[in-house]
């Protein structure tokens, strides 16, 4: 066995996956590549955003095709044991599989970094085929075909993130062609390849504008429907895991409808709802909603998309926030640039990379996960101007609310409509609603909010349910053209109340709530703000 060719890593790897009670069986796409053998469709690449289980699929495909190890205990029972073809080709062929996002730390640039690749499968071949007179100067490419000429051996190429080299900061336009003439040689017109499994986050089309790579056939999540249920959990998935977390946890402190708002926001090509399957495990694991999306380098900080046009997306990144969607012209090409410039550039990058959904010619931050890594970006940019200044703000405004200080509200308002200007122009209470949003940013630390819940007799604006013990809650109601008094009759009138208590009881105990009333007035443009106490039961 050895680093590349027959290695033990993707057994090992799947093996945890397998026998984890959160396993999700997704060895239906096993079946499917098994039916591609021996035809001309075995070039397979599979682009998708990041954390959405491209990894584990690739280990799960090496572990079935390679003679490292018997695997059967891994796929008998599962949905691939059901095929006619199973047994066939489990185990049946010589696998190489690299990561090509895996890089020595010492390395400098280019030559040193494909040098490597090269030299640890030259090794691997001659160490599993000692018994073949290899040249000392030939190539991979030349030993492998040996290989196929010798002995009649076919290989399994399992290729994870492929173009994570494209990402590298030593990369040129130079390397990228060469790195593309690579791949070209190792895998085009070689009677050694009986299947490459690729996979990355663009598609090879975006790359690579020749035919290096055109024997590829390539299923993306927005416009592919094969393979698409095999990657991120589907919501049936969703609720199998979620019965093991509610029959074992002694105490579940998460619904099913958390697990959506949180992990939720992302679609299959066929519409289905797709969750993020690494914070959803994670979740459940730890009995706790959180962020666990990790940054892994500068795709995969926000602010490295919008650096170069700050001006041109901070007022859409103000609506995103709000929860509101802005119309985009998604295009996957735009992520290939490193240096992002016009609008439509840096949001369909975001797209690309799992920051933002993508639905019907809209683009939209999918979830609250998603919408704590925004907030935290925009309460350290001080180059985003108003949605900065405002974000810093939200504590004082938390605090004022909670302490009845309204005319404090009103004049935080105020100076952020009158001196900043942004687009929203306050034509109804929606666009009220992204500047109050922005307002109380910080909430979303000690409160989970909710926009426009159904509830009583109608709608509310925002609802705050407190995360801890004996903090108030907060429910809060905008007008245009209208007052704060109004705005807080409405949210008795209407009975908001039902639905915090209703929610509130299941989780914690509290037993003050908080009416607050904001009105702006278009021709006065002044800004209102009315408070209520309000004991839980007295109402």
């Amino acid at each position: 066995m050895g680093i590349y060719l027959d290695s033990a890593d993707s057994y090992e790897l799947y093996k945890r996956i397998r026998f984890s009670k959160w396993f999700i069986d997704k060895t239906g796409i096993i079946t499917e590549l098994v039916d591609r053998l021996g035809t001309t469709e075995t070039y397979i690449c599979v682009t998708r955003p990041r954390r959405f289980g491209k990894t584990v699929a690739a280990n799960m495909i090496a572990a079935y095709f390679s003679k490292s190890a018997e695997s059967r205990e891994l796929f008998d029972g599962c949905e691939v044991s059901k095929g006619t073809k199973y047994q066939d080709h489990i185990n049946s062929y010589h696998v190489i599989s690299i990561d090509f996002s895996k890089i020595d730390d010492l390395c400098k640039n280019y030559d040193e970094y494909i040098s490597a690749i090269k030299k640890r499968l030259a090794n691997d071949l001659r160490e599993v085929f000692r018994d073949i007179d290899f040249r000392e100067d030939s190539t991979v490419f030349d030993d492998l075909k040996k290989v196929f000429d010798s002995k009649g051996i076919q290989f399994v190429f399992v290729l994870d993130e492929w173009d994570a080299v494209f990402h590298m900061s030593f990369i040129s336009e130079a390397d990228r062609a060469r790195y593309l003439l690579f791949l070209k040689n190792l895998l085009k017109d070689q009677a050694y390849v009986a299947m490459a499994y690729m996979t990355g986050i663009l598609p090879i089309a975006k790359y690579s504008s020749g035919s290096e790579l055109n024997m590829f056939l390539e299923y993306t999540m927005a416009k592919e429907e094969r393979f698409g249920k095999y990657f991120g959990f589907l919501q049936d998935e969703v609720d199998a895991l979620f019965s093991i977390y509610s029959r074992d946890e002694l105490n579940p402190r998460i619904t099913i409808e958390d697990l959506g708002d949180w992990y939720d926001g992302y679609h299959t090509f066929l519409g289905e709802r797709v969750y993020n399957p690494r914070s959803v495990i994670a979740a459940l694991t730890n009995n706790n909603l959180g962020n666990y999306w990790t940054n892994a380098g500068p795709y995969d900080e926000i602010f490295y998309y919008i650096r170069n046009n700050i001006d041109g997306v901070k007022d859409d990144l103000a609506l995103m926030i709000s929860g509101e969607k802005v119309r985009c012209e998604a295009k996957e090409y735009a992520a290939t640039s490193m240096n992002l410039k016009t609008r439509d550039e840096i949001l369909s990058a975001m797209v690309v990379y799992g920051f933002l959904s993508y639905s019907d010619g809209f683009v939209m931050i999918p979830n609250k996960e998603l919408m704590g890594q925004f907030a935290d970006m925009i309460s350290r940019e001080a180059s985003l101007g108003y949605v900065y200044r405002l974000a810093r703000e939200s504590e004082k405004v938390l605090e004022a609310t909670l302490l009845g200080r309204e005319d404090e509200i009103a004049s935080i308002l105020e100076c952020f409509h009158d001196s900043e200007a942004p687009i929203i122009r306050y034509n109804n209470e929606s666009d009220l609603s992204v500047i109050v949003n922005l307002a109380y940013l910080a909430a979303r630390d000690r409160y989970d909010v909710h926009r426009e819940d159904k509830s009583g007799k109608g709608f509310v604006d925002f609802i705050f349910y407190p995360k801890r013990d004996g903090e108030p809650g907060i429910i809060l109601e905008l007008k245009v053209d209208d007052t704060a008094e109004s705005a807080i009759n409405q949210i008795k009138e209407k009975k908001y109340i039902q639905r915090f208590t209703g929610k509130v009881a299941e989780i914690i105990e509290t037993k003050r709530v908080v009416f607050v009333g904001i009105s702006y007035d278009k021709m006065n443009k002044k800004h209102t703000c009315k408070i209520e106490d309000v004991i839980v039961g007295n109402q």
